[in-house]
């Protein structure tokens, strides 16, 4: 009961990503709880359990959405700021600048004098949360599990059926958007 309780919530985060309602996701999730128990004889211990059971849950969960005639854009998965930059190009010297590429023209916010305590304080955590919020899906979840639950790269690549390109995508502009918004965040503390 233990295993089902703690993967739910991410079970039905990641189903939502493919179908269009709640509802859906929580018919996919027990759809999928179903296939794990009429399939775990022939689990080969090929991947962790896990990521298996997430497998499982990414494929019903995109059978259904095609179902469903929702088909999603790979660009909305990924996020639709494909050709946003993932930081302020101000923060880089131009490319006709002498010293470029090897400075940088503003360096990025130094976080050794705030106290731990203020890092780690609900504030900055309900921020992060927050932040997460607002990602594109694929994004919110890749930074989910590598970095909340502590999923290695290839176990949240094999759950959520993306290349190890993709995913490594996904991962950076979802970090580099919780930075920023902590940045905005102790920056606007410090001058206040």
């Amino acid at each position: 009961m233990e295993l089902v309780d703690s993967l739910q919530p991410a079970m039905l985060r990641v189903a939502r990503m493919y179908v269009s309602s709640q509802a859906v996701a929580e018919e996919v999730v027990g759809d999928a709880w179903l296939g794990v128990l009429n399939g775990l004889d022939r689990f080969e211990g090929r991947s962790s359990l896990r990521t298996w059971i997430f497998r499982i849950v990414t494929n019903i969960a995109k059978t259904r959405g095609q179902r469903e005639g929702r088909s999603v854009p790979f660009a909305a998965l990924a996020g639709d700021d494909l050709d946003a930059p993932t930081f302020d190009p101000s923060m880089f010297m131009a490319s006709d600048d002498p010293r470029w590429p090897s400075h940088w023209s503003s360096i990025p916010a130094d976080w050794t004098g705030i106290p731990e305590d203020r890092l780690l304080g609900a504030e900055t955590l309900r921020l992060v949360r927050e932040t997460l919020d607002t990602l594109p899906p694929m994004q919110a979840e890749v930074l989910r599990l590598r970095d909340v639950l502590g999923w290695s790269s290839e176990e949240v690549r094999n759950a959520l059926d993306l290349t190890e390109t993709n995913q490594r995508v996904l991962l950076h502009r979802a970090r580099a958007k919780v930075r920023r918004a902590l940045e905005r965040d102790f920056e606007r503390e410090a001058t206040a």
